[in-house]
C-alpha cells in the first residue's frame, strides 16, 4: 500500500512539472533572450551596419566595424540605435523590418529606394550661377563636395563648379540606391 501511495505521490509530482513547463510559466528570459517579438511602438535597440549593394559600407554602429572597413570617425560616439519602431525616426524599410525580431536575433534587410530615401530625382538638380550668390571674392566660391543650406534650411550638395554656375544637388546622398543592413536586435524597451 506504501509503495502505491509512492508511485500516486510520483506521477502527481510528474504531472505538475509537466503542466508547468507545458503551459509556458517559465523565465525564458534567464535562457539568453527576451521571448517579445517587437512591434509597433516598442522602443529599441539595434546594433546594425550600412552597406551599399557593392558592398561599401556606409555606416555603423559598431566601433570595430568602421575602424576596419576605414570609415571610422574619431569622437563620434558608437552605440547602438535607438529609436521607436512605426514613429518615423528611421526610413520605413529599417522600421518594417524589425518587426516581428526577438532579442538577440540577426538578420540582414535589403531596403529599396521607394522604403530608404527615395529615387534620385533630376529636378531636385539646380544649376545656379555664380554671380547669384553675391561673394565678395572668387575665395569664397563653393568647392565640389561641400555642403551648403538656403535660408530655409534646405541642404545641397555642390557636385560641379566651373567659370560661370555651381550645380547643386539637393537629393539625399542615398537617394536612388537600394541599402543592405545587417542588423542585431539589442534590447526591446
Amino acid at each position: 500500500m506504501k509503495t502505491r501511495k509512492k508511485a500516486v505521490f510520483f506521477i502527481a509530482i510528474l504531472l505538475l512539472v509537466s503542466s508547468i513547463f507545458g503551459s509556458g510559466c517559465t523565465d525564458k528570459r534567464s535562457e539568453g533572450g527576451d521571448s517579445r517579438a517587437v512591434k509597433s511602438g516598442d522602443s529599441v535597440k539595434v546594433d546594425y551596419t550600412g552597406k551599399l549593394e557593392d558592398g561599401t559600407v556606409f555606416d555603423t554602429s559598431r566601433e570595430d566595424v568602421a575602424k576596419q572597413v576605414g570609415i571610422y570617425v574619431e569622437g563620434k560616439e558608437y552605440a547602438p540605435l535607438s529609436f521607436v519602431v512605426g514613429s518615423g525616426q528611421v526610413i520605413s524599410g529599417f522600421d518594417e523590418g524589425v518587426i516581428g525580431m526577438k532579442v538577440g536575433e540577426e538578420k540582414t534587410l535589403t531596403i529599396p529606394p521607394d522604403k530608404a530615401y527615395g529615387e534620385h530625382e533630376e529636378a531636385r538638380v539646380l544649376t545656379v550661377p555664380i554671380e547669384e550668390l553675391n561673394l565678395t571674392n572668387k575665395s569664397q566660391i563653393p568647392e565640389v563636395g561641400q555642403t551648403l543650406r538656403d535660408m530655409y534650411g534646405n541642404q545641397y550638395k555642390v557636385t560641379a563648379v566651373n567659370d560661370t554656375h555651381l550645380t547643386l544637388d539637393a537629393n539625399h546622398e542615398l537617394a536612388g540606391k537600394t541599402l543592405i543592413f545587417d542588423i542585431k536586435l539589442i534590447s526591446i524597451e
